[in-house]
């Protein structure tokens, strides 16, 4: 999943994104509200993670201006500021969620997988499709009952997969999705981790299929 962190402090955000990565997330950032603002405009996201103490521009107006064009993206603001005004503000601007600093790091990714799930409809915690399970509060796999075994760009891709609920979608949106905005690799690094994920899912009643002019598509078969 594809998240944007608009944080002003640069170790935090650095560290914050670090964690994120390795849980398989494609984290871009942004410190301060006019460049955050620049990207939500131009570029598409699963979540946004917002501060609220931003320079040049500050949250709210970053999450006001969001919301006046039409995004849905789900924003989980996430600030020193505790004061129940601040909450009751950015709540009431279209946030999704709000998190007091400091925090826990395992409560943060929680509060943000379910805010994607609840986004792409849906609800339920266990999502299956023929023999392979995905259990998204922990996010992990099963296939056949086992623990599936993922590098987290593998884990990404596949994730988006079966998040699309049957709906084909194409390698540039997929490239999109689970790898950074800065990203040095071309869209061609899709066609490797679709072919990693189609050895790991060979023979299991699952399969990733291609779709001329569509995309890539997971079934059971």
């Amino acid at each position: 999943m594809r998240l944007l962190l608009i944080e002003d402090s640069a170790e935090l955000a650095k560290w914050l994104a670090k964690a994120l990565q390795g849980s398989g997330y494609a984290v871009d950032m942004a410190h301060d509200g006019q460049d955050a603002d620049h990207l939500l405009f131009t570029q598409t996201y699963d979540a946004v993670i917002l501060d609220l103490e931003l320079p040049s521009m500050d949250g709210l107006t970053v999450l006001r201006r969001l919301r006046a064009r039409g995004s849905t993206v789900p924003v989980m603001v996430l600030t020193a500021r505790g004061e129940l005004s601040d909450r009751v503000a950015g709540l009431n601007l279209g946030a999704d969620d709000y998190l007091a600093k400091p925090f826990e790091l395992s409560e943060l990714e929680a509060r943000l997988h379910a805010l994607i799930r609840r986004a792409h409809g849906v609800s339920a915690p266990l999502i299956t499709l023929g023999p392979l399970s995905y259990e998204s509060v922990g996010r992990t796999f099963t296939l056949g009952g086992a623990t599936l075994a993922l590098r987290p760009k593998e884990h990404a891709v596949l994730e988006v997969l079966l998040l699309r609920g049957g709906k084909a979608i194409s390698k540039e949106k997929l490239f999109e999705k689970v790898f950074s905005v800065d990203a040095t690799t071309g869209q061609d690094v899709v066609e490797i981790y679709i072919h990693r994920l189609r050895k790991q899912l060979h023979n299991s009643g699952v399969s990733i299929i291609t779709l001329r002019g569509l995309g890539y598509l997971l079934e059971a078969t």
